[in-house]
């Protein structure tokens, strides 16, 4: 490819081919992607008398021309278009391929179909190298509109849905441009631990990690199995100690034989084990270990409390104390019993960290980073976002291209506060009360970025007493440097925060909002040596494909959602 070409985004490449070009196979498969053909410019025209083999899913079939032939309309996932297929009946059972969901591998060659015609190619096969069917009657994902809530059943399967393929490809992408725009900035990846001691949010919601109540129905099932002795098994077993050390002594006393004396001293040793091991095992109880009333943690895996991550933030502050820009990508869990479509058990967040760096600094970042997600949708993935717009959000692409567009409105809470109470004075009404310290409700964010302002909108300077303890204090005293960035759609889509550097402020906070400073003393030493100003924030990355997409569920932008009495698969 020439030099110039490599600069350009992979649509730009591919609309800069010579279209004759052979099509290429995948790089790891004896085939060729499907958007290699139907995603280029010219929707495949110039690819005609190209012989390919192509695999995927009947998303539609249907028998023609008195079943001579038969129609299939084929996805492999790579882009939403399909590839229009046409097997003879001389080749394959027809009534096999038609139904939906059957997979099939076909060789062939690719024609341009009548004029007049949707399609602008497709492939006449010459050989069925594989099919993997489906009985339509057991099928629980038929071509007929399904829900999402439907699909929810079915997670296993819900991939193949045009809709679950079109987020996931979505999903992808926001996933490679936030790598693409940390890394473009000099910002290094770190991995946090899933698993952790401390609450970074201090909720107290968090999923307890323990392996006491395992072990406890183990050591239930095998004192069951094999009873602990009783304290006439253990007098009896002192008893043959008593009777083996008596023996010893004899043997002494008498001037026996080394080798007498040393076999008599083996039985007294292995009487004293089997003691040591019927009194140990005499100890052993049913049910969670406890000391004083309380769970005994120290007997626990860890050898303390422990639970699954709410926040990478923390750690990766460590690394931000040390190599200066860093972020973090991973899951994260919160044990709230929400039912609502915005919250989940488990949630992916992207939490960069930058030394060096205050509260403007932060909003920079944030505003930065939202821009360049949505132009990599519009630039990367627009058939997708077109796919979205026709099915789900009429608006979702202008919405994009609104945000990346325009600068985002910044005004302080109190600010804020100020216009939703002018709101409320001209008649807007809200169900949760509006005045000053409150944390503002999704209603009142969205107010502020979909109807007052109609863009993006920070707020920042929030009251101390609705933030985290390590938001840096003002010198009002009343407010920290805290920032919210609003979105239309889905209000709050980044919480963000100057960090508080000060050593004696940050214990004083620790201790204000009634946290235990022994779990924190790892935390406090990056005050303690070499204290550097610092900042970050946490996007909810499934909240970004909500924003983006149109999607009203938060359910349906995860693979694998996590909710309140459900975890599938």
């Amino acid at each position: 490819m020439a030099e110039t070409d490599q600069a350009l985004p992979p649509s730009d490449q591919l609309a800069a081919m010579n279209l004759t070009d052979t099509v290429e196979k995948h790089a790891f498969s004896d085939r060729v992607l499907i958007r290699s053909i139907v995603g280029r410019p010219d929707g495949g025209a110039g690819l005609a008398g190209q012989r390919v083999r192509a695999g995927g899913w009947v998303k539609t079939g249907r028998e023609q021309g008195k079943g001579t032939f038969a129609f299939l309309e084929l996805n492999d996932g790579s882009c939403p278009a399909n590839l229009q297929v046409i097997v003879d009946a001389g080749l394959a059972v027809l009534s096999k391929l038609v139904a939906t969901g059957t997979c099939v591998v076909v060789d062939g060659i690719l024609k341009v179909p009548p004029e007049g015609t949707r399609q602008k190619i497709e492939l006449r096969v010459e050989k069925v190298v594989s099919v993997g069917e489906v009985d339509p009657a057991k099928y629980p994902i038929p071509k007929t509109k399904l829900t999402l809530e439907f699909l929810r059943d079915h997670l296993h399967l819900r991939a193949r849905t045009n809709t679950i393929a079109a987020i996931a490809r979505i999903r992808n992408a926001l996933a490679f441009a936030t790598h693409s725009f940390f890394q473009e900035h000099n910002f290094l990846y770190v991995h946090t631990p899933i698993l952790t001691t401390s609450d970074c949010e201090g909720a107290g919601e968090m999923f307890q990690v323990t392996t006491l109540i395992s072990e406890s129905e183990k050591l239930e099932k095998e004192l069951i199995k094999n009873p602990p002795p009783s304290e006439v098994d253990i007098e009896a077993a002192r008893q043959v100690v008593s009777e083996r050390v008596e023996a010893v002594k004899q043997l002494k006393a008498a001037k026996a034989s080394k080798s007498e004396i040393t076999a008599s001293v083996a039985e007294l040793n292995k009487a004293k084990e089997n003691l040591s091991k019927l009194e140990e095992r005499s100890k052993l109880k049913p049910g969670i270990p406890k000391k004083d009333g309380k769970i005994d943690y120290t007997q626990d895996f860890f050898a303390r409390q422990a639970f699954l991550t709410v926040s990478g933030q923390l750690q990766v502050e460590t690394y931000a104390c040390a190599v200066s820009n860093v972020y973090t990508f991973g899951p994260t869990f919160r044990a709230e019993h929400s039912h609502t479509s915005r919250h989940l058990a488990e949630f992916w967040m992207v939490e960069p960290e930058i030394a060096f760096a205050d509260l403007q600094d932060d909003m920079n970042c944030a505003e930065a980073y939202v821009k360049y997600m949505c132009n990599w949708l519009l630039d990367k993935c627009l058939d997708d976002m077109l796919f979205m717009a026709k099915s789900y959000d009429k608006g979702c692409i202008d919405r994009l291209r609104m945000v990346a567009s325009i600068p985002f409105v910044r005004i302080s809470y109190t600010e804020a506060v100020e216009l939703l109470e002018e709101a409320v004075r001209g008649g807007k009404k809200f169900e949760n009360e509006v005045k000053w310290g409150i944390d503002l409700a999704s209603e009142h964010e969205r107010y502020l970025t979909e109807v007052k302002f109609q863009k993006p909108v920070i707020v920042y300077n929030y009251p101390k007493g609705i933030k985290a303890f390590y938001m840096r204090l003002n010198d009002d005293l009343k407010t920290v440097a805290a920032m919210d960035v609003l979105v239309p759609k889905v209000g709050e889509l980044i919480g963000g925060s100057q960090r508080e550097e000060r050593y004696e402020v940050i214990r004083e906070r620790i201790l204000e909002v009634g946290l235990p400073l022994e779990p924190y003393e790892w935390y406090l030493d990056l005050r303690r040596y070499g204290t550097v100003k610092h900042c970050g924030f946490g996007l909810g990355f499934e909240r970004m494909i909500l924003f983006a997409t149109g999607i009203e569920n938060i359910r349906d932008v995860i693979p694998f959602p996590r909710y309140p009495g459900r975890a599938d698969l």
